[in-house]
């Protein structure tokens, strides 16, 4: 099996790159990236090594995918992850959808043009941002829990957001993107022939991220208590209980190598969560915890001072504006991969600790991480 990977010099991609190369599932991988992400250029002499022929090259431009050669299957790796990308003044709202949805359609001509078939690593950030911001929380051990008092919207329980919750915007420009390239890839499959899985993946987190508070939360917190860098919890009352769940990239190829061995199927759900779930989840202020205890020298977090918790009405109800809070933060996200785990017998097997401590200690061999990968 041939394979081609875009962004393939970004965190997942080259994570992805090499646990295929690990697994020896695959025949040949090759991989294409424009370098437009700081720190990208250290992982492909890396990937070079591994014998993964690596193209520069941008997937925004039908010309740089001229001569790339056929492949059996395409993941899309390749995007402007950030929540807040286009919308923070330092980055343009054009280059965001060009980006995450011009490149799509490019790789999806592609795959077309090859039939070749088509993995979208989606992202929880498709899921409706009001909603989950109404919803009723309290704070326990650090962290905000669901009242299950409340009548959930449809698609969210006790385990999680799962594939039933609304899609209807506001989800960001980021978010919107990746919705409209899920509905893209799913219409060109359909359309022309080919197969298409589409992955919608919590919060990616592992040694190597490039540490950004936009995006891979996690490596930027651990990086940044390790070289003493000043941290502040923003919005939803400021304690830090706004809580997400984490997935190691390389829990993804086990999945993703069912999905290539398997011709699509009419009753086969062809979107899916993907995501630790609840036993991978962790709040900002119980990260700053770990990082504490795993850090003790560092005086990063002396700031992160707690106030009193909110009750379940405030913490469900808090005026966004008197709170703080960006305009598309939210206080809770957890991917219920339940049918994920029913249609292909897939879970996260790296546990949220195992994923911290293996940032850290990336963090302690590189000590000036953050302003390497900086953008």
């Amino acid at each position: 099996m041939k394979l081609l990977i875009s962004g393939i010099c970004g965190f997942v991609g080259s994570t992805l790159a090499r646990s295929f190369i690990e697994a020896g599932r695959v025949d040949e991988i090759i991989g294409i990236d424009n370098f437009s992400r700081a720190g990208s250029e250290l992982n492909r002499r890396k990937l070079v090594d591994l014998g993964i022929r690596v193209v520069a090259g941008d997937i925004r431009n039908p010309s740089d995918m001229d001569s790339l050669p056929k492949v059996d299957w395409v993941i899309d790796a390749a995007a402007s992850p950030s929540v807040l990308a286009g919308v923070d003044g330092r980055t343009s709202s054009r280059q965001v959808v060009e980006h995450n949805l011009g490149g799509t359609i490019n790789l999806l001509e592609y795959c077309r043009s090859h039939r070749a078939g088509f993995v979208l690593l989606s992202t929880s950030r498709v899921y409706s941002i009001d909603p989950l911001r109404r919803l009723q929380l309290f704070a326990v051990d650090d962290a905000f829990q669901l009242d299950a008092e409340q009548n959930f919207p449809v698609g969210i329980s006790n385990a999680g957001v799962s594939e039933l919750f609304s899609t209807v915007p506001p989800v960001s420009l980021y978010g919107s993107t990746k919705v409209a390239s899920e509905y893209l890839a799913l219409e060109y499959g359909n359309a022309f022939d080919f197969p298409v899985w589409i992955n919608r993946c919590g919060v990616m987190a592992g040694a190597g991220q490039f540490g950004h508070p936009g995006q891979g939360i996690f490596a930027y917190w651990i990086h940044s208590f390790r070289e003493n860098s000043p941290l502040e919890y923003l919005g939803f009352g400021g304690n830090g209980y706004q809580i997400r769940d984490c997935l190691h990239p390389k829990d993804l190829v086990p999945l993703l190598q069912m999905q290539m061995n398997l011709s699509m199927a009419d009753e086969t759900p062809r979107v899916v969560n993907v995501g630790g779930g609840g036993q991978s989840s962790m709040s900002l202020a119980q990260l700053t915890r770990w990082c504490r205890e795993r850090f003790p020298k560092s005086k990063a977090g002396e700031r992160l001072l707690h106030r009193r918790a909110p009750s379940v009405k405030q913490a469900g109800v808090l005026n966004m504006t008197e709170s703080g809070e960006r305009r598309f933060d939210i206080p809770w996200m957890v991917l219920d991969a339940t049918l994920c785990n029913k249609t292909w017998g897939w879970s996260a097997k790296t546990s949220v600790h195992s994923i911290l401590e293996e940032i850290a200690n990336h963090a302690e061999s590189y000590p000036d991480w953050l302003s390497v990968s900086k953008q």
